[in-house]
């Protein structure tokens, strides 16, 4: 059988899922069917050769998660090494006494060659191997990773909080959501596998040792007791065979051991781990140079080995030299573009040019903050920005156009200004160097750092420290990155002034679009039946009062059968909202059949409306301080109801509604002021407060 054939034949295999099973079987074999010492030396050979490549794989992949089999991997390299370590018990204690090839070639030059043939040489390599592997290696592997299982494991709550916290902000979309909260979990397992697999390396270096003392001990009494061997021939002969055993086994088990700890020490995120050491280890110019000092004075001391200290001194200073050049050359290329962006300004005449357009939405930044914006220095503000935009283009239902960001010096180093239509609507403080753990009201202890407040919704904050995120996220707290603040701040402020993004460009492009799949509609309604203006100020009404404007067929209908009786947008806009009640109401209370509702009392509703004087948009005539008292009672239940966990809902008569929504809108934004036929009729309302005078 060629090459390609055997290849083809272990494709099968694994194709079939019998590569596996055939493995199990095949140590189970050699722990209970003799193996003849040629098999014995494939299988120690190819044990070894999977060692190495299972270190290998190890080093190369960019993050453990990579290796996700590495647990069941490193179950069945032990399995295979255990079972060879009874085959080859089994061959050295019955033919060791014919000498020291009995047990094969592989055992034989590791008793002889490697060792010289002296065994006491011998056991004193196998003692330091086994203390390595057992003493050092593995136990700090295995603490690591239980360290690392359970502080995963307790980061778990927080981490998928921050998940939501970002899908919630538009950083990230549904799917992209879900990959991550699979990463959780795979990480999770991963490392609490790891936590039993680094067990079996540790049972592993034990049973090593004690089927060293057995091979050596029953050896030697089986060579003198039952062939007639001196005791000093028994001993000599069994111990280079014994020893020869253990070193091929326990070579492999450093390397798995090694290969353990390689994997549990690397960080989450994916790197190049050979170019992460040799930057981060390597990349100091200033560690060389003072090294190349040390070794200088340490090379000019008498009796000292003069020439090697001095000759490894003269390396790190030229390593060191060279270093310090290719930074400073890095420093000079990258000033190089700004520098030459710099150019004087020609002497002409001012134009319209020099009038500077108002920004619709602006973004600035102090000086520190520069780098969240700069995608040359690993910024993701940009790519998180885009998100937002893209996630409230699809909720709102009209493209959200780009933010304008720039730096400005009249800020603090750490502080950001969001503005729309040039005047500041919000502003805060952020730290690049840290995160930022929001309380979201169930923390179960507290982490040290700068108390602060979240920007977007006001929640109790602590500035920490990134390497304290794990430790926040365990507590319960949900952290974000600096990134995520301001694009979690700015996603909120555009959802707020949603309407004033919204003008005659915007209306136009919307109207164009559906003009494609009811043209007819679109020609009737602007300009015959309704002006453009009348129609923005529609849409911008229903945006005030966080109405989608996503199904915009079902509000031109609605506006081109009511516009020949009517053109006041206030009329507009409660027409509109009834035809939009499901829509309405659902995103208001879900799928659920039955809504909470708050009402006032009857008395106060008529006192409201006999007080009505003109349109449902005037403002009522009644005694001082009564609306003051209704927007304490209203702001109160509110409370409650986002206490119990439903939304706040307040169910009013419609001629009264939209004063009642200008009310609370900015005292109590999150109360929905509903009219009596904005309720579909196949949903069941269930009055829980009633408000009065």
């Amino acid at each position: 059988m060629n090459a390609r054939a055997t290849v083809a034949t272990f494709s099968d295999f694994a194709r079939t899922g019998l590569g596996v099973p055939l493995l199990v079987m095949a140590v189970l074999a050699m722990m209970v069917l003799p193996l003849p010492a040629f098999l014995l030396d494939v299988f120690f050979t190819f044990n070894i050769s999977l060692s190495i490549m299972i270190l290998l794989a190890v080093i190369y992949v960019r993050r453990a998660l990579e290796f996700a089999t590495f647990p069941t991997v490193l179950l069945g390299a032990t399995l295979l090494r255990l079972g060879l370590n009874v085959a080859s018990t089994r061959i050295v204690l019955i033919n060791g006494h014919t000498g020291s090839h009995a047990a094969g070639h592989v055992i034989a030059a590791f008793g002889e060659f490697v060792v010289g043939g002296n065994y006491a040489v011998g056991m004193v390599v196998f003692t330091v191997l086994v203390i390595i592997n057992f003493v050092v290696i593995t136990k700090g592997a295995g603490r690591i990773s239980e360290v690392s299982a359970r502080f995963t494991l307790d980061a778990m709550p927080g981490r998928q909080m921050a998940i939501d916290a970002d899908l919630n902000a538009g950083i990230i979309t549904q799917a992209e959501a879900i990959v991550r909260r699979q990463e959780v979990r795979e990480e999770a397992d991963f490392y609490g596998a790891m936590d039993g697999a680094s067990k079996f390396v540790r049972g592993d270096a034990v049973a090593g040792i004690l089927i060293v003392f057995i091979n050596l001990f029953g050896g030697t009494i089986i060579g003198a007791a039952q062939h007639g061997m001196s005791l000093a021939d028994a001993g000599h002969t069994y111990a280079l065979l014994t020893i020869g055993d253990g070193l091929v086994a326990q070579i492999p088990a450093l390397l798995l051991s090694v290969a353990v700890a390689i994997l549990v020490t690397r960080v989450s995120r994916p790197h190049d781990m050979s170019q992460q050491i040799m930057l981060q280890v390597l990349g100091q110019p200033k560690a060389l140079g003072v090294t190349s000092g040390i070794l200088t004075l340490l090379g000019i001391i008498p009796g000292m080995p003069n020439f090697v200290f001095l000759s490894m001194a003269a390396v790190c200073a030229t390593g060191a030299y060279f270093l310090s050049r290719r930074k400073a050359a890095d420093k000079a290329s990258a000033a190089v573009p700004a520098t030459s962006a710099v150019v004087p300004a020609e002497q002409r005449e001012l134009s319209w040019d020099d009038v500077e357009a108002v920004d619709l939405i602006g973004l600035e930044v102090g000086y520190r903050l520069i780098p969240l914006v700069d995608r040359n220095q690993g910024g993701e503000l940009m790519g998180r920005i885009k998100g937002v935009r893209k996630k409230l283009s699809e909720e709102l239902g009209f493209l959200v156009q780009a933010v304008h960001i720039r730096d400005n010096l009249e800020l603090g180093p750490n502080s950001y200004r969001i503005t729309i239509l040039g005047a500041p609507v919000g502003e805060s403080e952020v730290f690049p160097d840290r995160e930022l753990a929001i309380n979201p009201g169930q923390v179960s202890g507290t982490v040290p750092g700068t108390a602060t407040k979240d920007p977007a919704f006001g929640l109790e904050a602590v500035w920490v420290e990134k390497s304290r995120r794990e430790q926040a996220q365990g507590l319960g707290y949900t952290v974000v990155d600096a990134s995520s603040v301001i694009a979690t701040h700015l996603s909120h402020l555009l959802q707020s002034h949603a309407h004033e993004l919204l003008g005659h460009e915007e209306v136009q492009q919307l109207l164009n679009r559906l003009a494609k799949s009811a043209p007819k509609l679109i020609e009737d309604l602007v300009p015959k039946l309704l002006p453009m203006s009348v129609v923005v100020k529609v849409l911008q009404y229903l945006l005030l009062e966080r109405v989608p404007i996503r199904n915009l067929r079902t509000i031109c209908e609605t506006l081109a059968e009511l516009a020949p009786k009517t053109q006041d947008p206030v009329a507009l806009v409660a027409a509109v909202r009834v035809a939009l009640g499901r829509s309405i109401v659902q995103n208001i209370g879900g799928l659920r059949h039955e809504l909470p509702v708050i009402t006032l009392d009857p008395a106060l509703e008529q006192v409201l409306q006999d007080s009505m004087a003109g349109g449902g948009d005037a403002s009522p005539g009644f005694e001082p301080g009564l609306a003051d008292r209704i927007q304490t009672a209203l702001a109160d239940s509110t409370r409650r109801q986002e206490a119990a966990g439903e939304p706040a809902v307040l169910l009013v008569a419609p001629k009264i509604r939209p004063w009642i929504a200008r009310l609370m809108r900015h005292s109590t934004p999150s109360l929905a002021v509903l009219a009596y036929n904005e309720i579909p009729e196949n949903r069941r309302i269930r009055v829980i407060a009633a408000v009065g005078r």
